[in-house]
């Protein structure tokens, strides 16, 4: 969030300007909490039509964006922005652990936060599910004296990043300009209120003088917290981790008392754990897409594809864990761009924050995670897999669905029906037993053999029509093949009429969390030619939910209902 308080800064000669309006699309809809009617980001960013048509046809390209009707929505693949930055940083890859099981310990809610110009943003977040808990998501941005961690941060500011505070409280006192907390009222009581300043910097002494700040229900009444902060092997600090309670459990008189103790010890753990070297075997790869997919995408879309907007968006992909700090050399490399093309990309990034630089190495900034991060944390796996069923349904014309296993049943999560006058009448939240379907199978396949055996054991294997394998040998020897052929087809056992192919959806470490499957009426085609038709765009839609999943998994926890 970009705040009024001055003047913007010129633009470096060299700046990218279509690259600079082409963000302000992507900013302005993930301010509105990523879904928007095109006509309003155009009133939002004050660019003509056919510019933002443009931009949105380029993320929708990048699978970054998708256009629903008159709306555009944030799509999972946004989420390589801010992965970017999370893994340049290391910090959730070696602090969450810790972070987590403080969570436990406590049986508290605890959050990851850095420094973000005069705010702070969570990077990690471990919440405790209550009906009173914390409600912010990892990319969120507060304002620094709107709690206890921007206390600590502004015990190191020089009188530069002071001034800004001040101009910036001065020209924003509601903090409408920070949407993740409510906004401040203004006070017109008739008598004599704290100076905000003066309070503020008391509060940043006392956390300067020992070590740990404390939130009195500075976000919201009811809102307590304890902070810390976490300092690199130099003594910089580099995040904060916070304690949040509610005072239904905790007073704020009471709570520094309750968690300094474990917050002290798992500080220490972390700081211990920023002195390993990174694990070189943790590098990943450089970006999956070159600058020749851009030059690609420019001739198949023409000018529907903004190609400034990719390549800038590329080079943010260049960064990541083993590449926290890259210099221009190196990122035209990982990208494939011209040097020239890389640098004014790259200054570009810089003037408007999303990049720092001491003049030879670029780093990403916490400032990307505003682009879609937030909104996007609270995708499940149905959010996800939704988009791609009613693709593959517009292409096969038969019914989409994706279940989990739930005990010796699968239970339907998301479900895309085709329009025909005869059509498989399920929805969401229906129940099957696995052993008779598509979707059951593929899932049971997933297990080992000992669990396949104990989960048939269990079930009621009924005959549910004049199909349905119920021997447990036989459903043994099926699920085996099942796990041979990655796919699973079910012909009539479940419903007469009814025959369904299904696939398996895995997550990052190849686990099988989920299938998805096409349902059909048995007498349009025979099974091989059902096999033969509806496979191949069955797994391709498998393909990419799981693309998007491992995306939103490499720093969310993605619900799988």
């Amino acid at each position: 969030m970009t705040h009024p308080a001055t003047d913007p800064p010129r633009p470096p000669q060299g700046a990218v300007g279509p690259l600079m309006r082409s963000l302000s699309v992507l900013r302005a809809l993930s301010a509105d909490g990523g879904r928007q009617a095109v006509g309003d980001l155009v009133r939002a960013t004050g660019l003509a039509r056919s510019t933002v048509d443009r931009v949105l046809s380029t993320l929708a390209r990048l699978g970054h964006v998708r256009v629903e009707g008159r709306d555009a929505v944030l799509a999972p693949g946004l989420l390589e922005l801010g992965n970017a930055y999370l893994a340049a940083s290391e910090l959730p890859d070696r602090l969450a652990p810790a972070a987590d099981r403080l969570a436990d310990t406590l049986d508290e809610s605890v959050s990851l936060a850095v420094p973000d110009g005069d705010g702070v943003r969570f990077v990690h977040q471990a919440t405790r599910r209550r009906a009173m808990s914390l409600a912010f998501r990892i990319g969120d941005l507060l304002p620094a004296e709107r709690g206890a961690v921007g206390a600590l941060f502004a015990a190191d500011w020089d009188e530069d990043a002071w001034l800004r505070w001040r101009q910036r409280r001065a020209a924003d006192p509601t903090d409408a300009g920070f949407p993740a907390v409510p906004p401040r009222r203004r006070e017109n009581t008739g008598t004599e209120q704290p100076c905000p300043v003066t309070e503020f910097a008391t509060r940043v002494e006392a956390a300067r003088a020992t070590g740990w700040s404390l939130d009195d229900q500075l976000i919201e009444p009811g809102l307590v917290a304890v902070a810390m902060p976490v300092r690199d092997p130099l003594g910089r600090p580099v995040c904060a981790v916070s304690v949040v309670s509610h005072t239904s459990r905790l007073t704020a008189e009471d709570l520094p008392a309750a968690v300094l103790p474990q917050l002290r010890k798992t500080v220490a753990e972390m700081e211990h754990s920023l002195t390993a070297p990174a694990a070189v075997s943790a590098a990943e790869p450089s970006p999956t897409r070159h600058a020749s997919w851009t030059r690609a995408s420019k001739r198949e879309l023409g000018p529907e594809f903004v190609e400034s907007l990719a390549r800038g968006l590329l080079t943010l992909t260049a960064f990541g864990t083993g590449r926290a700090a890259l210099p221009l050399t190196a990122v035209a490399e990982a990208t494939g761009l011209a040097r020239a093309t890389a640098r004014r990309a790259l200054l570009t990034l810089e003037h408007l924050g999303y990049l720092t630089s001491d003049g030879r190495l670029f780093r990403p900034a916490p400032k990307i995670l505003e682009l879609g991060f937030a909104p996007l944390s609270g995708l499940s796996l149905p959010d996800i897999a939704r988009p791609h069923l009613a693709a593959l349904v517009e292409q096969v014309h038969d019914s989409a669905s994706m279940a989990v296993l739930s005990g010796t049943d699968i239970r339907y999560v998301a479900r895309v029906p085709t329009v025909r006058i005869m059509s498989v009448n399920i929805t969401v939240g229906t129940r099957f037993p696995a052993y008779p379907t598509s979707m059951g199978r593929v899932l049971l396949a997933d297990l080992t053999p000992a669990e396949r055996a104990a989960h048939l054991a269990r079930a009621d294997l009924t005959p549910l029509t004049r199909h349905t394998v119920t021997s447990p040998e036989r459903l043994a020897v099926v699920l085996e093949q099942t796990r041979e052929d990655g796919y699973a087809l079910v012909d009539q056992e479940l419903e007469e009429g009814l025959r369904s192919i299904a696939v398996p959806v895995r997550d990052r470490h190849s686990r099988v969390v989920a299938a998805v499957n096409v349902s059909t009426h048995a007498g349009h085609r025979s099974p091989t030619e059902d096999r033969d038709t509806l496979l191949p765009p069955l797994r391709a839609a498998a393909a990419r939910i799981e693309a998007d999943l491992h995306t939103a998994g490499r720093y969310l926890r993605i619900p799988l209902a």
